[in-house]
């Protein structure tokens, strides 16, 4: 318990620290947000704020880790898909930022960064890190063998997870916080199953996000960019693989789940009859083009996501029997 503690302090104080003075870093060499002029206008006044935050949470995640956990393969592995994750993401934002290319890295370079890198989880977690290619069956406790069809299942969650979290950050604070109540699920089931490497990496992801959350919490001081979204829908992934939740995930993370199917419906609905479903999609542009405030919509999506960690707890000890 002592570790988780200091774990979580420690990602947390580095991201104090290291907060003032990345912001101004970030200001100087003009790595501002751009934003959309189709989503909500009130957002327009958010243009220039400082992206790329995400280098601020990796950083102290890193630090979180590798301090407490010092030998521990489970905790370098984790640590570099969710590092391999944010590469994908700072390169994206970079040539969006820097290189003035508003889409960033073309979609086929993504997921094939992201493939590799799935890939290789999968590979390590089954060949040394004794994962095995079964999943656990929520409620039932029993179990399916994939087999040789475990890896493409792993490539296809991690890539749904990294863009689903990417999706669900459209607002201050809102996938940083979702994150953080996720990955305090995690630190629960970590320490239940007495796994202490996970245990110690999800303590450092929710002292990451916590920290992270003084800069990004309305109104926004700096954004994540793809560079933390993409960071930490690849720690959550991770997370999901070597603890055998991948089937529980969708509940722990249903707010991710909730966003992407709003995307998924809106396109659908307007290609098959023209008529849109929701005002904006993702789902949290919906409610404040329904007049929410901002701050209302982080609020009420945080409370959401919490109910929904408690609700997959809950299934997992119910699974565990």
């Amino acid at each position: 318990m002592k570790d988780i503690l200091i774990a979580l302090i420690i990602s947390t104080a580095a991201c104090f620290i290291i907060g003032p003075l990345l912001i101004p870093a970030l200001k100087r060499f003009k790595f501002g947000q751009s934003v959309r002029d189709d989503g909500p206008k009130r957002h327009l006044v958010k243009q220039g704020t400082p992206t790329m935050g995400g280098v601020m949470f990796l950083f102290s995640l890193t630090l979180g880790t590798v301090f407490i956990a010092k030998d521990s393969l489970v905790t370098y592995v984790l640590l570099l898909f969710t590092l391999g994750y944010g590469l994908i993401g700072f390169i994206d934002d970079y040539i969006k930022i820097v290189k003035k290319r508003s889409l960033g890295l073309k979609a086929r370079d993504k997921i094939i960064g992201q493939f590799i890198l799935s890939s290789i989880l999968a590979w390590v977690a089954v060949n040394y890190l004794g994962r095995g290619t079964d999943l656990v069956i929520p409620f039932l406790g029993s179990s399916i063998n994939l087999g040789w069809a475990y890896l493409p299942f792993v490539v296809f969650l991690a890539i749904g997870t990294t863009n689903a979290v990417n999706l669900t950050d459209g607002l201050d604070g809102l996938a940083a916080g979702i994150t953080l109540f996720v990955a305090l699920g995690y630190v629960l089931i970590g320490f239940t199953e007495q796994l202490y490497s996970i245990t110690i990496f999800s303590a450092a992801l929710v002292g990451s996000c916590f920290g992270f959350l003084f800069f990004n919490i309305y109104p926004a001081r700096v954004f994540m960019g793809d560079t933390g979204s993409l960071a930490l829908g690849g720690a959550i992934a991770g997370l999901a693989v070597l603890t055998k939740t991948e089937l529980l995930l969708p509940i722990l993370g249903a707010v991710y789940v909730l966003e992407t199917l709003s995307v998924i419906i809106q396109v659908i609905s307007f290609k098959l009859t023209g008529q849109r479903v929701f005002l904006m999609s993702p789902l949290h542009h919906h409610y404040e083009l329904k007049g929410w405030s901002e701050q209302k919509v982080v609020f009420t999506f945080w409370t959401v996501a919490a109910i929904f960690v408690v609700l997959g707890l809950m299934v997992h000890d119910y699974t565990l029997g």
